[in-house]
């Protein structure tokens, strides 16, 4: 049975009064709810359901002005301030934003709640997957258009709320290793693009992790943990522009350009500059590659971390775009972290 919002709320006022220091996810976690269940029983903040299609409701954030969006996963927190200007999308489940401040990937086929939510006197709008996880959400800001904001708020509110209920994600059919090796590794060789990384795993079956152990080290090479610190720091020490992907089920979000500050707190390593906050929790980082993929634009290299269960937690690459090869200094930097030369 679904439980009631009220009695949601009442076990989640009884563990806040217990231990009053725990995150919304970890409170979650502890309750056995979803977050979207959380943000439903107004537990600890006060929500407005959303209604409409994911697409009608994405495609509305372009006149909200400047907002800061977030995205994450379990173990990784991306946030940028920006405005949503080159919104691409259509009756397909997949989006794009490709304005000057955000880049974003959108798969909306697992989209299922929304809220207007204000907590300790922060607005915000937070899109949840049918498993009430968090894809993507969406704070005011000083800079953000009052009037728009409340608009969009009045449009799409529903006029009750829903309990949640959550459905949870088939697991993935992915093998440890493909079936033919060799087959896999010339394939690999024959990528003309980055994005058809994605569609040979598929083609062979294969895990990520999988793949990385399958390739061979001048394909993709195992790095100690700290190598996401130090390409980090050493980034910032030359000024050397990176693209940044986090993602999760329902969202990718990319930061492209330099990083500056860095601070560590705790199991935490963040970037906290002024437009771009990135927050790694290090000690969740279970392997680390560096990964070489051939394109029609040269070698293009990345460094990806991954957690225990093998979800990719973080990615790296140097700033590129379409049309144009790697960056010199990014290939020898990601070069300099592997005891093995990469096929160039």
């Amino acid at each position: 049975m679904t439980e009631s919002l009220a009695s949601v709320r009442e076990r989640h006022a009884a563990l806040v009064a217990t231990e009053p220091g725990l995150r919304i996810r970890e409170r979650a976690a502890r309750l056995g709810v979803s977050e979207a269940g959380l943000v439903a029983a107004d537990c600890g903040l006060v929500s407005i359901e959303l209604t409409g299609r994911p697409q009608e409701l994405f495609s509305a954030l372009g006149g909200l002005g400047q907002v800061l969006a977030l995205t994450r996963n379990d173990w990784c927190v991306h946030e940028r301030h920006g405005e949503y200007t080159g919104i691409e999308v259509s009756e397909a489940p997949v989006g794009l934003v490709l304005g000057p401040d955000f880049d974003l990937r959108v798969f909306f086929s697992g989209w299922a709640f929304a809220y207007a939510v204000t907590e300790g006197g922060r607005q915000s709008l937070q899109f949840f997957d049918k498993a009430g996880v968090a894809v993507h959400k969406v704070y005011r800001t000083g800079q953000s258009d009052p009037a728009a904001w409340d608009a969009y708020v009045a449009r799409f509110a529903a006029g009750a709320k829903r309990a949640v209920e959550p459905q949870q994600f088939p697991p993935a059919q992915e093998a440890d290793a493909p079936a033919d090796a060799e087959a896999f590794r010339q394939h690999w060789r024959a990528l003309q693009d980055t994005h058809d990384f994605f569609g040979m795993l598929r083609k062979f079956g294969v895990s990520r992790v999988g793949a990385l152990r399958t390739a061979g080290p001048e394909l993709g090479q195992e790095v100690p943990a700290d190598a996401v610190e130090s390409l980090l720091q050493r980034s910032a020490d030359s000024e050397l522009p990176i693209m940044c992907f986090v993602a999760n089920r329902g969202m990718v979000q990319i930061h492209t350009g330099p990083v500056r500050k860095l601070a560590r707190t705790g199991p935490w390593f963040n970037v906290l500059d002024e437009r771009f906050n990135l927050h790694l929790n290090t000690e969740a980082i279970a392997s680390c590659w560096v990964v070489n993929k051939p394109t029609r634009d040269g070698w293009v290299t990345s460094l990806e971390a991954f957690a225990a269960d093998g979800e990719m937690i973080v990615q790296f690459f140097g700033a590129r775009k379409p049309g144009t090869p790697e960056l010199p200094a990014w290939r020898a930097l990601l070069q300099s972290l592997c005891p093995q030369a990469l096929a160039a």
